[in-house]
């Protein structure tokens, strides 16, 4: 298989590039699939993962993907082809996660919470084949979501089913095509599977798509992020060697594991080094004595997990670690000392889908590390601070657009020519939308997250475009105008607040729920406060004026904290 089968809407790096990157020894020659067997032959007794429902060496990791391979061989599924996944945090979804990559298959890193608004965009776009889903996960029924999503999307062929209880004999419909997972491949010689596995990824480029993941969904629908099996598996090697992993190291991982940050710092990067996954879930109550038991000695803990230190059992789950990773969002300097009090060294992580990760790795001064986000994992790695909107650099210590490009750097997103026009400069940095500096401390540059451009609410490291809220608010028959901004959050950073506009009786919060409902929009991005006005407050230059709704809601929730109830805001067009 070869990146022909993408045709003009994968953007490929410059031949120049690449072949810098490789004589740097920067990207192997082999597959992702060919990465993890080699790991496997070297440490075959080490735990790779360890989870809430069980537990696996390297060699059963291996043997037991290589058989889920060539069942899913068996199915007709073909290399290239692309597997939307839907799952949560547990065993089963790092088996999938190799399986399919030994199967020449791509997965497509979906959220368990996205819906059809954003799933059936995702599908059309890659042309998915299988949707992988989890049977009994709490709040919605994704084997029945998949069966509704393969009626009204034709390549949708096979539902695949993670937890189903032997094979399914097909969805509650009745239809054939839902499968048990755990079922694929059962029986089948392990020798045998290990040859079909080797033959198929003799067919497949290491610098061909492995993966495709989703964008924080800054333009609305997430965009698609194609990672190629070189760059990827680099990517998260060099995070692991960030950090001096080894064998030794046990990574204990929280937020959802199909994600890139899931897979770069929690499955691709302890298994680079031979190491072990400790897989969580957000729930601390699970999560914290799981840590305990199993002598984590690093955790990545995202925003949403920023008082986990408070919890009881912190102490115990921390005893054997050396490395607490904060990401998310700015580290309250109050965390960073409470971390140091406990006797916990901690560092900072800016990553994201379409590459770039930048780390304070061991070694850094305590002052970087408690207030900026380091150095970026590559020497070949570039950065710029560009002044948004232009071309035009800036010097150290002011701030601006961080730009990008480097050896896991995308070079474009998947079938998006009109986008990446704006995304990306004419010579190939990515323009991340975010606002940042780069300052000097002991005679290294270091980059220091000052904000964002683009109209986003990040919600406990999920990422929320405003404007898709507000169209999605204004297909409601009563909405005539919406306005979206961030409220402040204690736990998650920011939710997002809806400003409208409803000729009449006002509408109430469980009327927005249904209209988002009735939509299938992913839970994460629906509005969790409302507020009517008579207008949306414009600038003088006709433009909506959200830094005035910020500083009304910031100011509301301040005055409903002291205790006091809420004044109404003096705006144009003020709250009826």
């Amino acid at each position: 298989m070869s990146t022909s089968r993408w045709g003009d809407r994968l953007v490929r790096y410059p031949p120049d590039l690449a072949r810098r990157y490789r004589r740097a020894g920067l990207w192997g020659t082999r597959t992702i699939a060919d990465e993890l067997h080699a790991v496997a032959t070297a440490h075959p007794q080490r735990e790779a993962v360890v989870a809430l429902d069980g537990r696996m060496t390297y060699r059963d990791l291996d043997e037991s993907t290589d058989v889920l391979a060539a069942g899913l061989a068996g199915l007709g599924l073909v290399p290239g082809d692309p597997v939307l996944f839907q799952v949560t945090n547990r065993l089963g979804a790092i088996l999938a996660w190799y399986g399919v990559l030994k199967a020449g298959l791509v997965p497509v890193c979906a959220l368990a919470a996205h819906r059809g608004h954003e799933i059936g965009e995702i599908s059309r776009r890659t042309g998915a084949v299988a949707h992988l889903v989890e049977a009994g996960t709490r709040g919605l029924d994704l084997v029945g979501f998949a069966a509704e999503q393969r009626r009204d999307h034709p390549t949708l062929r096979h539902t695949l089913v993670l937890g189903a209880i032997g094979d399914t004999g097909g969805d509650p419909a009745g239809n054939s095509h839902c499968v048990a997972i755990e079922s694929l491949g059962a029986g089948a010689d392990p020798r045998a599977a290990r040859a079909l596995v080797e033959d198929i990824q003799r067919g497949i480029d290491p610098d061909d798509v492995a993966v495709f993941q989703l964008s924080g969904g800054t333009t609305g629908v997430p965009k698609v992020i194609p990672r190629l099996h070189a760059e990827y598996w680099y990517n998260a090697a060099a995070y692991a060697r960030s950090w001096g992993w080894s064998p030794d190291t046990r990574v204990a991982h929280l937020i959802p594991v199909i994600h890139n940050a899931g897979i770069v710092c929690a499955v691709h990067g302890p298994h680079s080094a031979g190491g072990c996954l400790v897989l969580g879930t957000p729930d601390l109550a699970d999560s914290l004595p799981l840590m305990a038991r199993e002598g984590a000695t690093h955790v990545l803990l995202g925003h949403g997990h920023f008082t986990a230190a408070a919890e009881a059992g912190f102490a115990a789950a921390t005893a054997a670690v050396t490395q607490v990773v904060l990401s998310g969002t700015k580290v309250p300097p109050a965390l960073f000392d409470e971390l140091e009090q406990r006797g916990l060294w901690s560092g900072q992580l800016f990553g994201m889908g379409e590459g770039l990760f930048l780390t304070t790795r061991p070694g850094a001064p305590r002052e970087v590390r408690a207030t900026t986000v380091g150095t970026p994992l590559s020497p070949l790695d570039e950065i710029r601070i560009l002044e948004p909107g232009s071309a035009a650099e800036l010097p150290d210590g002011q701030v601006g657009e961080l730009c990008c490009r480097g050896p896991y750097t995308v070079r474009g997103y998947f079938d998006a020519a009109g986008h990446n026009a704006r995304a990306f400069t004419p010579d190939g940095f990515y323009r991340t939308g975010d606002l940042a500096s780069v300052r000097e401390t002991g005679g290294q540059r270091y980059v220091s997250i000052e904000g964002r451009i683009k109209d986003v609410i990040s919600r406990g490291g999920e990422k929320v475009n405003a404007e898709e809220v507000e169209l999605l608010l204004v297909r409601h028959p009563r909405i005539t105008g919406a306005a979206v901004v961030a409220m402040p959050d204690p736990r998650l950073g920011e939710r997002t607040c809806a400003y409208v506009v409803v000729p009449g009786e006002p509408l109430t919060m469980a009327d927005i729920r249904e209209h988002f409902m009735q939509l299938q929009v992913a839970k994460f991005k629906w509005p969790e406060r409302i507020e009517h006005l008579t207008e949306i407050p414009r600038t003088l230059v006709g433009k909506m004026d959200k830094k005035l709704l910020q500083a009304d809601i910031a100011a509301k929730i301040a005055t409903e904290q002291a205790g006091r109830q809420p004044q109404a805001a003096a705006m144009p067009g003020g709250p009826q």
